[in-house]
């Protein structure tokens, strides 16, 4: 039977963009389809931004997906850029034609919106943002990462982040890794390069990661945070009010304690504390046994004491031992969560993150779409 036309165009719409996650048929990336008699097919592609990074991947993509109707004998692929014009009309149609606003603070968002806190630097708060969110990667989520960590931001390595955002008429598209769309000022700055602002500057960067990134439908965003309480905790609380807190602590006393007072930082801005991850918990011994190198508890304390000071029972997440695959996962740009095994550092943040991901949704601010009978 001779392929036609009908058939190719039926076969592209299962090829997705790999960073707007849309099929290119609905984005208008389809320029052209030409069927030769002989089973020849040539396919025009625009690609979103000249020099798009994604484009080896798009062209091996539709040629798959053309090359699976019984008679093609051939594709061809022929990518151009969108003209400026294109571009607009793609970002009304991702944006609806509205001006940016910060979707995960609107009434009916469904999006939940993690920040991973800490009281002091080196406790592994990046190290389980990136884990955490691979994790519900996997369970099927559609997940997002923020790097708010301005001055020392460590995502894009930790998650292996080879491409820098494209901007589609001043509309920003993030990079994904590991099923995850992530943002960081460090793909905008040179290597090395250090950032050297104050309030005002930090809260517009947060401002424009949160508004300006074409997002998409997200299960669950979560927000890197710095450690303590300084501008851009309190500009996530601003930007984002709903945003709950979960605290990453290590079991030793000093951490603990300092971490308590992040927490506390919660009741001040209306924000919820819904769970501690005690990480460094204990290295694992070949005998099986555990040697606890940061002491014991901590994340108990932390989460007892909270509970007390903020009226609510908060839980303890996950106990993460010492690892050297998951230090490695973090310095190789691939988080052991997304690896393949069943360690016990892997297990428990796995089980963080389906606790996160399956937490129940308030009903405050949202339309339940009903009406009174008269």
């Amino acid at each position: 039977m001779a392929v036609t036309e009908e058939q190719v165009r039926e076969a592209l719409t299962h090829v997705i963009d790999p960073e707007i996650r849309r099929p290119i048929t609905d984005l208008n990336m389809v320029r052209s389809v030409q069927v030769s008699p002989d089973g020849s097919v040539s396919v025009g592609i625009r690609l979103t931004v000249a020099g798009c990074p994604m484009a080896t991947t798009i062209e091996a993509d539709v040629k798959a997906a053309v090359s699976a109707i019984e008679g093609v004998t051939s594709v061809n692929v022929d990518t151009t850029a969108m003209t400026p014009e294109e571009q607009k009309q793609l970002r009304e149609q991702l944006r609806g034609g509205a001006e940016p606003v910060i979707p995960f603070a609107q009434p009916g968002s469904l999006t939940r919106v993690y920040a991973i806190s800490s009281g002091k630097g080196g406790v592994g708060k990046s190290s389980m943002t990136v884990n955490l969110a691979t994790s519900m990667a996997a369970q099927g989520l559609n997940v997002g990462v923020v790097d708010a960590d301005i001055y020392g931001f460590s995502i894009p390595q930790m998650l292996g982040v080879k491409n820098a955002p494209q901007v589609v008429d001043n509309m920003i598209i993030p990079p994904v890794a590991h099923g995850v769309k992530v943002i960081s000022i460090g793909m905008f700055m040179q290597e090395n390069t250090p950032v050297v602002w104050r309030g005002p500057m930090l809260h517009r960067a947060l401002e424009q990661f949160f508004a300006d990134v074409y997002w998409g439908d997200l299960d669950a965003l979560l927000i890197d945070l710095p450690p303590g309480t300084g501008d851009i905790a309190i500009s996530v609380a601003q930007l984002i009010p709903n945003a709950e807190i979960v605290l990453v602590t290590t079991p030793q006393a000093a951490a603990a304690e300092v971490a308590e007072r992040a927490g506390l930082m919660a009741k001040q801005t209306e924000q919820r504390v819904v769970g501690v991850i005690e990480n460094m918990s204990y290295l694992e011994l070949p005998d099986g046994s555990h040697m606890p190198l940061f002491g014991a508890g901590g994340g108990e304390v932390v989460a007892t004491q909270l509970g007390q000071i903020l009226g609510y029972q908060i839980p303890v997440l996950a106990h993460v031992p010492l690892e050297q695959q998951l230090r490695e996962g973090g310095d190789h740009g691939t988080p052991l969560a997304a690896q393949e095994g069943d360690s016990a550092a892997a297990r428990e943040m796995r089980a963080a993150a389906a606790l996160l991901a399956h937490r129940a949704r308030g009903l405050a601010g949202r339309k339940l779409g009903v009406t009174p009978i008269s």
